[in-house]
């Protein structure tokens, strides 16, 4: 690997978690699309490198919320409960979802939160 994909990889790690961080989630939106289009790493392997990288910069920010009291707990439970069936069933259906179709529903996926947020 290049020197200069090596500072490209922390910049772009650097901008994921900073995003991931302040608006507590996100990071994602912002990794998929740089492994894909700067890297020109395969649709499936972004979207599956982007949730291996997400959870160390979720723990990180768990942390700094816990000890600054903001997280809701008997919310953050339930959630959790859904989200582990969700994100299992999410994994298994990634390899059978065409990266045309993919790209696309995680394309209208960020145009509808973007919507959704402004509005």
């Amino acid at each position: 690997m290049k020197n200069n994909n090596k500072i490209k990889f922390v910049l772009l790690g650097l901008i994921t978690g900073l995003v991931n961080g302040l608006f507590g989630s996100g990071g994602g939106t912002i990794l998929v699309p740089g492994l894909f289009f700067l890297f020109g790493i395969a649709e499936h392997k972004a979207h599956a490198t982007a949730i291996s990288v997400i959870l160390p910069l979720a723990l990180i920010s768990t942390i700094v919320y816990m000890k600054n009291g903001i997280i809701v707990w008997d919310i953050t439970l339930k959630v959790i409960a859904g989200g582990v069936i969700g994100a299992f069933i999410g994994a298994k259906l990634l390899n059978k979802i065409p990266e045309k179709i993919l790209r696309k529903a995680f394309a209208i996926f960020m145009i509808v939160a973007a919507i959704r947020m402004v509005i």
